[in-house]
């Protein structure tokens, strides 16, 4: 989700990135924390990722934002195996999480434009509120955990609704986003955001 952009969600809405993203990494840490690494290999509801697979595209993408919110060059070529990189990774996790709170917290990261195709900064950051949102869901998902927002974490979803509607047609033409998926019925806000995206809200981890 970080090579296109979106709108910056609800215009009634006054958080800034940063504090939004405190809210959503407050919910992600606990979720990777969790994961065993017997599920490493575990499918998830992203077709392409694998639980280890995601985990490491999710460092890549912490550590590729918080220079894109110092307005600096950012480089997706290559996805670095970090959870290979020692038996801390949960804890390395958490620390980058909290490192790219405080990048997109900073003043003036959301002012101007950042990244290549020089796209305004807050929407930048909707992009990797986004990843930290529905990607963390997606490795609840593939260890059989719920993952719902609820309270503050609300706001999240409500900003990213939009954004969702935004990305969405140059998303799937990109293979970023799949098809929209039918809505259950009563869906609450966020199985109708992770419909948007392509994600059957209702995903359950093939049983081995």
């Amino acid at each position: 989700m970080h090579d296109i952009h979106g709108n910056n969600g609800s215009l009634g809405n006054p958080r800034g990135i940063g504090d939004l993203l405190d809210v959503a990494v407050e919910r992600a840490v606990p979720v990777v924390r969790a994961l065993p690494d017997g599920r490493l290999e575990a499918a998830t509801p992203c077709a392409e990722f694998d639980v280890k697979a995601l985990v490491n595209h999710l460092f890549q993408v912490m550590e590729q934002f918080q220079r894109l919110a110092a307005k600096q060059d950012s480089d997706f070529t290559e996805t670095a195996d970090r959870v290979a990189e020692g038996p801390d990774w949960r804890e390395r996790f958490g620390e980058e999480a909290h490192k790219l709170v405080a990048a997109w917290s900073a003043p003036g990261a959301e002012e101007g434009t950042t990244g290549a195709m020089n796209m305004p900064a807050a929407t930048v950051g909707s992009m990797v509120l986004l990843d930290l949102t529905v990607h963390i869901w997606d490795l609840a998902r593939a260890t059989g955990k719920e993952y719902v927002p609820e309270g503050e974490a609300l706001a999240v979803v409500e900003r990213l609704a939009g954004t969702v509607a935004e990305l969405a047609p140059t998303a799937r033409s990109m293979g970023v986003f799949g098809e929209a998926v039918p809505e259950p019925a009563g869906a609450s806000a966020f199985e109708r955001l992770l419909a948007a995206t392509g994600r059957d809200p209702r995903w359950a981890a093939p049983v081995s």
